[in-house]
């Protein structure tokens, strides 16, 4: 029998399974398999050996012990190049297993489930299936435990005979990184939040944040999310580099709160265009128009832009692409990115740059799903370990029965106020934030105090000639005000309304400062409208 060619399939997932053993059987191959999956091939009249007639058999304990048998991983494990071992599985009459085919229970569904008990998860998770894989990559097998993976295995036995040393090792390192997926996630639903188990698979290797740290790279976590990183794709020029993949991720995070905000208080997604810097949104502009005025975008901020990637949740035809390049000051195009669900072929030719210097990234899910917030948990690597919390998935409502208003509410107020609140809280705290007619005008981050960071607010609108849009304006800031001090700088400029959250001592001084200048203030909790960001 270890002269013999012999294919173990057990899978959970028989789509495509009949086909695929159905070929191996037309190249000579003969096929174990057990359970539903034997039953499935022998009813298509694929030839079958029942895994129990292999251990002497059938499946006991209620079938949770089907394929775990020394005669199976004997079959998987031993070693080819040790002539001892073949003449001792020809001596057990155990065949030489040589393909595995095999996928897991759905564990992950188990704990997704709402309703998901320890019970429930217990009897989804898979023992034989990981153990199968798992001996059949340490005995350097051709081990299939993903249906992606089944037709190239094919073709390459079709057209060779086999499957060579370096994708057998390409499957053994695939198998031992499933497994350990499936290991993690049963992990950490048991240890109820002691554990913390990051997997991800390598998509791109591209330049660091700085030389020194190239190569940097992209790792796919294999979400099933249409706004993740790894569904977007270059279309025109250079590959983007660490800092570009941190702005495009910075500008989800504005993006989808943006949109999502917009659709709860007013019940529909708007035209949404966002620059930004290092993180930071240096230009913003909001409409209801098939096509909104990107030009605005781009005068928010034409120093910072200057190198700045943007964002739109729609298309980019050639007319919008010629008008961000004409408010440049120079007339031209000189962005480091521009991502769009699509971009016609003249903007194309439009907004690239000699060299590849303007990346042009496509994602048909702007268009679609701009308002899906990223709810997975966020975790950054600190010395020795790493920090985990929540996503930041609060929503700015005004109908939110806890808000306070001291002043005049005033819907077009509360439009630019939504806009400021989107950039704001996805910006580097302190952040104070200034905008007018729902254009970003003056965005002050990363600062240590919030008087700082109205002085920067107010100092980036200026330099970015809005000095005269500052009457009559809004502000948002991402904290309460420990003093009256900041809101003191914001109305002296002509600053109409502004949002903030409660919790400082001196709340009331400024309440009464805003009341007796005439200008709305918006107030909720700091426990539940604090926007802090970037730490």
């Amino acid at each position: 029998m270890s002269q013999e060619l012999w294919a173990l399939i057990s899978v959970f997932n028989k789509d495509g399974v009949v086909e695929f053993a159905q070929r191996l059987v037309k190249m000579g191959w003969n096929i174990l398999s057990s359970g539903g999956t034997a039953k499935k091939l022998s009813d298509a009249g694929v030839s079958v050996k029942d895994v129990a007639e292999l251990v002497g058999g059938a499946a006991i304990l209620g079938h949770r012990v089907v394929t775990l048998s020394r005669q199976v991983h004997a079959g998987l494990l031993a070693d080819a190049l040790k002539p001892e071992d073949l003449a001792e599985l020809v001596f057990l009459n155990i065949p030489f297993i040589d393909l595995v085919r095999c996928d897991f229970y759905p564990l992950a569904e188990a704990i997704a489930d709402p309703k998901a008990t320890i019970g429930s998860v217990v009897e989804k998770t898979d023992i034989g299936g990981p153990c199968m894989v798992r001996s059949g990559a340490k005995g350097m097998r051709i081990v299939i435990c993903r249906q992606e993976d089944m037709e190239p295995v094919l073709q390459e036995l079709e057209s060779n005979g086999t499957v060579s040393y370096e994708n057998r090792q390409k499957l053994r390192a695939r198998a031992e990184f499933e497994v350990a997926k499936y290991v993690g996630d049963s992990a950490m639903y048991h240890g109820n939040g002691q554990f913390k188990v990051i997997t991800g698979e390598r998509i791109l290797e591209f330049k660091g944040e700085n030389g020194p740290q190239t190569p940097a790279t992209l790792f796919s976590a294999g979400a099933n999310d249409p706004l993740a990183l790894d569904k977007f794709k270059v279309i025109e020029g250079a590959p983007p580099s660490y800092n570009n993949w941190c702005d495009v991720d910075r500008l989800l995070q504005t993006m989808t709160h943006l949109a999502a905000a917009w659709k709860l208080n007013f019940g529909s997604v708007p035209c949404i265009a966002i620059g930004c810097k290092h993180g930071n949104s240096c230009g913003a502009t909001v409409s209801d128009l098939p096509f909104p005025d990107v030009r605005r975008m781009v005068l928010g901020d034409t120093r910072a832009i200057f190198g700045g990637v943007i964002m739109t949740n729609f298309n980019i035809e050639d007319s919008q692409a010629i008008t961000m390049a004409e408010a440049m000051p120079d007339g031209k195009a000189r962005f480091d990115g521009v991502i769009a669900p699509a971009f016609s072929t003249p903007a194309i030719a439009t907004l690239s740059r000699a060299k590849g210097k303007c990346r042009l990234m496509v994602n048909p899910a702007l268009g679609i799903d701009s308002a899906l917030l990223d709810k997975t948990p966020r975790f950054r690597y600190i010395r020795g370990g790493l920090l985990t919390q929540p996503a930041y998935t609060f929503l700015l409502d005004f109908n939110d029965p806890e808000i306070k208003v001291y002043g005049t509410r005033s819907q077009d107020a509360e439009i630019d106020l939504l806009v400021a609140w989107g950039v704001g809280c996805t910006s580097n705290s302190n952040t104070i934030t200034i905008v007018k007619d729902g254009m970003l005008i003056g965005n002050g981050v990363g600062q240590q105090d919030r008087v700082g960071a109205a002085e920067l607010a107010i100092r980036r609108a200026v330099g970015a000639g809005h000095g005269d849009k500052l009457k009559g304006a809004v502000a948002y800031s991402d904290s309460f005000f420990p003093f009256p001090d900041a809101p003191d700088l914001l109305i002296k400029e002509g600053i109409k309304a502004i949002f903030s959250t409660s919790g400082s001592i001196n709340d009331k001084l400024t309440q009464e400062l805003c009341t007796n200048n005439g200008v709305t203030l918006y107030q909720l909790p700091d426990a539940k409208a604090r926007g802090f960001f970037g730490h």
